[in-house]
């Protein structure tokens, strides 16, 4: 017995020093990295004695700049590449660290520049991703189940990745801001382009929609606002705190984690019904009304406010709509598709009159999107691009057909009834310059913009301090300038 433990110990003690001198190296290379003395810093860490493989926890395998590149960084953008099904240029080996390093580069750029993203920017887009994996896999539970952590995990785990994926992008967004391309330019491109090199223009569809909310019964409402009513008398009596209380129960998933604080903003931002109480709030000790918006119910706390702009914390509570509601609200969709197609009314008619998605219902119901890689809002859907519920009754529509009435979740995360017409389709094609100029555009724009990005990453490499393992100075790098 004494033997096994004496075995443990000893490998536990290698593997302790292991982790120290890998922490001295890095300590050792930040420092002298800082200081720009490339020789002294070469000089001490080649003093630091080599580590056998076997007791390595982790190590650093790249310094870039006074940044150290982990053996588990790689591993872990190894292991999410594959979760994603994404393929890397070349040997994994050398172009994972490669990528490690150039993401890098930006971020110091970003950082240099004073580039930030709010708080509130990167609840809204870790949310959105969410929101998007629960679509594509079924249900709560089930991604739960396949990340094997608890949604609430899941955020926590995704929030500096996220940060710095925004930060990254907004930096090459920068440099890259001037970048040009005439109609000569794509002419001139695609003149000699061969026939399947010409980009590929995916179906496209327009879709009109008509929305209705099911009634919420009246039991539920009381229950909602029961609720909010003893939150609003445990904080006043002291028991507990409102920022505890929003983070344990707040339905708001943007501003829960942050105690229900939304940060300063103005009062355009939020809906009309929110901003008349909570620009009306003064003392940051009492607790606003009840208030309905159409996210739910809502009480409020005044934090501070400047100027025309104020911080305040809310919880949120969402009724919850029973299936009979969702079942009388299909059936009145239903009969409002038969007088459509009866010719009694207009689907554009009916959305305009009807529906309760404010969104479209001013534009006779048809649908519009940002499109982020055109810069512009369009009505003109890839089937991507649909939320899932609509994608999934327009794949096996014809144009002019109208939907049975459906259940969805919308933008603003509310259980909705809904039907939809398909206005139009346009069939997957080869681009050409005379119906799709925007399509090839886009293909020489964004190849001008790598360009840019490219020689900005190898000049920037030049200014830089880098210190790789010997292992990967063999490697075979998209940039030139890693090894010195």
């Amino acid at each position: 017995m004494m033997k096994t433990r004496t075995k443990i110990f000893c490998g536990l003690s290698a593997l302790a020093l292991a982790v120290t001198l890998s922490a001295a190296a890095q300590s050792a290379t930040k420092q002298l990295a800082t200081n720009n003395d490339t020789t002294q810093t070469e000089k001490v860490v080649k003093e630091i004695p080599p580590i056998p493989q076997a007791s390595v926890i982790d190590e650093v395998i790249w310094v870039v700049g006074d940044e150290p590149i982990l053996k588990s960084d790689v591993e872990g953008m190894r292991l999410q590449a594959e979760v994603e099904g994404r393929k890397f240029k070349g040997d994994p080996d050398c172009s994972i660290p490669e990528q490690i390093a150039v993401q890098k580069l930006f971020l110091h750029q970003a950082a240099i520049d004073s580039l930030e993203v709010t708080e509130s920017e990167i609840s809204q887009g870790i949310e959105e991703q969410i929101n998007h994996w629960i679509q594509l896999i079924g249900s709560r539970e089930k991604l739960e189940e396949y990340r094997k952590q608890t949604i609430s995990e899941i955020r926590q785990s995704m929030r500096d990745d996220y940060k710095n994926n925004r930060l990254i992008n907004m930096m090459k967004e920068k440099l890259v801001t001037d970048v040009k391309v005439s109609p000569a330019d794509v002419r001139n491109y695609f003149k000699d382009v061969p026939a399947d090199s010409i980009p590929y223009v995916p179906t496209v569809v327009e879709v009109e929609i008509i929305t209705q909310n099911p009634k919420v019964s009246q039991e539920e409402i009381n229950r909602v606002k029961e609720q909010l009513r003893e939150y609003t008398d445990r904080v006043t009596k002291g028991e507990t705190t409102f920022a505890t209380l929003a983070r344990l129960y707040s339905e708001d998933p943007g501003s829960a984690r942050q105690g229900g604080e939304l940060g300063y903003t103005g009062r355009s931002s939020f809906d009309p019904a929110f901003a008349t109480v909570a620009f009306n709030l003064t003392d940051p000790k009492k607790i606003s009304k009840i208030v309905e918006t159409e996210f739910g119910y809502h009480i409020i706390q005044l934090i501070d406010r400047r100027g025309d702009k104020v911080n305040v914390r809310h919880i949120l509570l969402k009724p919850r709509i029973d299936s009979e509601a969702i079942a009388q609200t299909k059936a009145r969709l239903d009969s409002i598709s038969a007088d459509i197609q009866e010719g009694k009314i207009s689907f554009e008619r009916a959305a305009t009159l009807i529906s309760d998605d404010k969104d479209t219902r001013s534009n006779n119901g048809l649908m519009g999107f940002f499109d982020a890689e055109n810069r512009a809002i369009t009505s003109k859907f890839r089937m991507r691009d649909l939320p899932t519920e609509i994608a999934r009754e327009v794949e096996k529509m014809k144009v002019g057909d109208i939907s049975k009435a459906f259940q969805m979740v919308n933008a603003r995360g509310k259980t909705v009834c809904a039907i939809v017409k398909l206005k139009a389709r346009i069939e997957g094609h080869q681009a050409t310059i005379t119906e799709d100029f925007q399509v090839l555009k886009n293909v020489v724009l964004a190849k001008e913009r790598e360009k840019v990005l490219h020689n900005w990453v190898v000049n920037k490499i030049k200014q830089t301090y880098v210190r790789m393992d010997d292992r990967y100075k063999n490697c075979n790098f998209e940039y030139q300038g890693w090894v010195k």
